[in-house]
């Protein structure tokens, strides 16, 4: 069994199922596009999973890819490597007996990469994180049409909820659909619970917020009148802008930086098992993230999603609000989150187990 992986984000949420079978004493290979390279080693680390098995390109071609112009060049490199060692990828995908397993997770331009590899190593493709749909291909782009590229390319389909499964079933999807009741995504956030390093110079109360997609940060107007209303409306409790490079140098070149202070304060943006603590202790959360929604959801979390459209159902009409973009929909919950706190969930749910158990019997049977 190989995991294909390349971002930070997929490694965060694969990091559960590849805990959850080396506590059964189970093989599997971890294999590496390399698609992001900062902070790799340390997120794995934090989540006690060993580091990759196989890099799909060799040292003199690997770059951390922050922009879409990098990614024909990265694809094509990757691909070559694939094809220049086929012979040693099938036998080592071929170990432990049958056709071999490729596992791939989420939406990135990774997760059709590795169905692709799959395929073409003769392996059968399982997708973690399968069926989620926006119902527009622009939006959010180009995530849409890598799920429904790998939804074409997968024959185990790993659905959250029944929504996604629904989905799958509509699109005529292959093979077999699983329903695993949540994202796993939920089973890293207990376990990196368990490595999280304490913050403390935090607030006794503070709102949490994280703005980080392409589309959001190229709108400039609207990236700038989405500041100054949480801006407006911060100081009781004050609100904790985490910021990375590209978010930093986008409200420098908008001239934005005096917006922040003690009310409204930036702080920079933290590997996973530190920004942990910061996410449990919010009294809500603002975000353009499908992930921290899904957290925020188990968590019970007050989170209010501005992006137009969210493939995630989870904690819609209960503590996630989505705005749909809409600023007066943000103020409307800036003022009402307190009556969105809802009880966690998050021991109730297992993801993780119910893909491994899946993973192990369709291995068998490859």
């Amino acid at each position: 069994m190989v995991f294909i992986a390349g971002t930070t984000a997929e490694l965060i949420k694969l990091s559960p199922v590849l805990r959850e079978l080396e506590d059964r004493g189970e093989p599997y290979r971890l294999w590496t596009t390399d698609q992001h390279l900062a902070g790799v080693a340390e997120t794995l680390g934090d989540l006690g999973v060993r580091q990759p098995d196989r890099h799909l390109l060799p040292p003199t071609r690997r770059t951390h890819i922050k922009a879409s112009r990098q990614v024909p060049g990265w694809v094509a490199g990757v691909l070559a490597s694939v094809v220049r060692h086929r012979r040693e990828l099938r036998a080592e995908l071929r170990s432990g007996g049958g056709r071999g397993l490729v596992v791939v997770h989420g939406d990135t331009f990774t997760t059709v990469l590795g169905g692709l590899i799959g395929r073409f190593l003769g392996a059968r493709v399982a997708h973690v994180e399968a069926g989620l749909r926006s119902g527009s291909l622009r939006n959010p782009f180009p995530e849409e049409v890598n799920r429904r590229l790998v939804g074409h390319l997968a024959t185990l389909h790993f659905a959250p909820t029944p929504h996604d499964a629904a989905n799958l079933s509509a699109a005529r999807a292959r093979g077999e659909i699983v329903v695993t009741g949540a994202n796993t995504v939920v089973d890293a956030l207990r376990l990196a619970g368990r490595h999280a390093v304490q913050e403390p110079d935090l607030p006794g109360a503070f709102g949490l917020v994280t703005l980080h997609r392409f589309e959001l940060l190229r709108d400039g107007a609207h990236f700038a009148a989405l500041l100054r209303t949480l801006a407006e409306a911060a100081g009781d409790p004050p609100l904790l802008f985490v910021a990375g490079q590209a978010e930093k140098a986008r409200i420098a070149e908008l001239g934005l930086d005096g917006l922040f202070g003690a009310g409204f304060r930036m702080i920079d943006k933290r590997p996973y098992a530190r920004f942990l603590p910061i996410l449990t202790r919010a009294a809500f959360v603002v975000t353009d993230s499908g992930g921290l929604q899904e957290e925020c959801a188990a968590l019970g979390v007050p989170c209010a999603v501005h992006r137009e459209r969210t493939e995630r159902r989870q904690g819609l009409g209960a503590n996630v609000v989505l705005t749909e973009l809409s600023l007066d929909r943000l103020r409307d919950f800036l003022r009402e989150w307190p009556s969105l706190r809802r009880d966690s969930v998050l021991e109730e749910l297992h993801p993780s187990r119910i893909v491994a158990d899946h993973l192990l019997m369709s291995a068998r049977d490859a």
